[in-house]
């Protein structure tokens, strides 16, 4: 497969070029760096599938009136502002969340029974509920506490930043389901078009979402997706799960030329940033159980690079432990944990240890350039 560098004058050039690719291709990945222009490639992409026609009456007479329709179900930055907080400033007890009523993104909202559908994807990542009030549009949170065994459910809470984000992308992912399970109010979507979905995750988490999403796009056969995204795991998650996606580095210049280079038949290889940031975390001892995913990423990819079915082929076998199972169970048993959204968890001391010694003894055994790292680790 082609390398080669292709250059777009604009982004509708560009965006173009993607929907022309899906005509063969049900997947796109794009890989590019925050700037560059991947939300504003997103609403060029949904852009071109607007069509406005003049209604029509029953005689099929024209009227003044136009209708505006779309192809492409996105979520980008601009689907959080769908969502806006009425905090209750008068009274400050009644918040909520209100839906904007005028985007076909909320079509079917009573009928289709939003909330049960939403709870399935929010219940793997949050600690909270919700309920919405389909005449006000809007939507309130609550959170069950427990204090000397009695549970209380607090009403009407604000949530966090984070906390609304997941709740919307988890919103967006059941919007998703009924695309692509042809629920009528959704027989529009041609396209799915996903900008960096949660970019606030740690990597554990950007592990999981990863998975989860393309768990649910392969469940599907016609509509095509566009999925880019600055987070290099996710990314790296996302081609392994999706191996015959269109991979491109998108980029661009001081001529605001934009370009997509193809990545080839392998994925990208961050892998030297991401051993720098794990070298710097095990030498101050910040060390959270998300980074043996980390860990365990850089092992894979290297075990492919060099031709290896297994990356415990990666981890140096130690004189008592001949068979070379000891660490290559501790990497797979903490790099599979069920760990909160919002509160990584600092490693035992034990585990710092074995961790500190896989990763010492990796980076002995495949040399990398000593500038780029710390001297020593303890």
């Amino acid at each position: 497969m082609s390398t080669d560098l292709t250059s777009f004058e604009s982004l509708k050039s560009l965006a173009t070029h993607l929907r022309d690719t899906l005509a063969n291709k049900k997947y796109i990945l794009v890989f590019a760096y925050n700037g560059t222009g991947k939300t504003r490639l997103s609403s060029a992409f949904k852009d071109l599938g607007k069509r406005t026609a003049n209604l029509t009456d029953e005689g099929g007479n024209s009227l003044s009136a136009e209708e505006t329709t779309s192809d492409t179900l996105y979520y980008n930055a601009f689907t959080e502002d769908l969502f806006t907080w009425d905090n209750d400033l008068e009274n400050d007890t009644q918040r909520v969340l209100q839906l904007n009523r005028d985007s076909s993104f909320f079509k079917g909202l009573r009928e289709l029974e939003m909330e049960s559908r939403i709870r399935p994807f929010l219940s793997r990542y949050a600690d909270f509920d919700f309920s919405i009030d389909y005449d006000a549009w809007s939507v309130s949170f609550s959170r069950d506490i427990r204090k000397d065994d009695v549970t209380k459910k607090i009403e009407h809470i604000k949530i966090s930043r984070g906390e609304e984000n997941i709740f919307v992308w988890c919103f967006f992912l059941a919007v998703a389901q009924l695309a692509i399970d042809k629920q009528e109010a959704y027989t529009w979507v041609k396209y799915i078009y996903i900008d960096d979905p949660i970019s606030s995750l740690d990597d554990n988490n950007a592990i999981a979402v990863a998975s989860h999403l393309a768990q649910l796009l392969k469940k599907q056969s016609d509509i095509k997706t566009v999925i880019s995204t600055h987070h290099a795991l996710f990314f790296n998650v996302m081609y392994n799960e999706l191996k015959n996606a269109e991979k491109y580095f998108l980029s661009t210049n001081k001529s605001s030329e934009y370009s997509i280079r193809n990545t080839g038949d392998t994925p990208f290889f961050h892998h030297v940033a991401l051993l720098k940031e794990l070298s710097e975390v095990a030498e101050s001892g910040k060390l959270y159980t998300y980074h043996f995913n980390i860990l365990r990423n850089v092992l894979e990819k290297t075990a492919t690079f060099h031709g290896f079915n297994n990356f415990s082929s990666c981890i140096k076998q130690d004189s008592d432990d001949l068979d070379g199972t000891i660490h290559t169970r501790l990497v797979n048993l903490l790099s599979h944990g069920n760990y909160s959204l919002f509160e990584p968890k600092e490693m035992l001391d034990d585990n710092k240890e074995y961790f500190k010694k896989i990763l010492n003894d990796f980076m002995a055994n495949y040399r990398f350039n000593p500038e780029l790292f710390p001297q020593k680790r303890t």
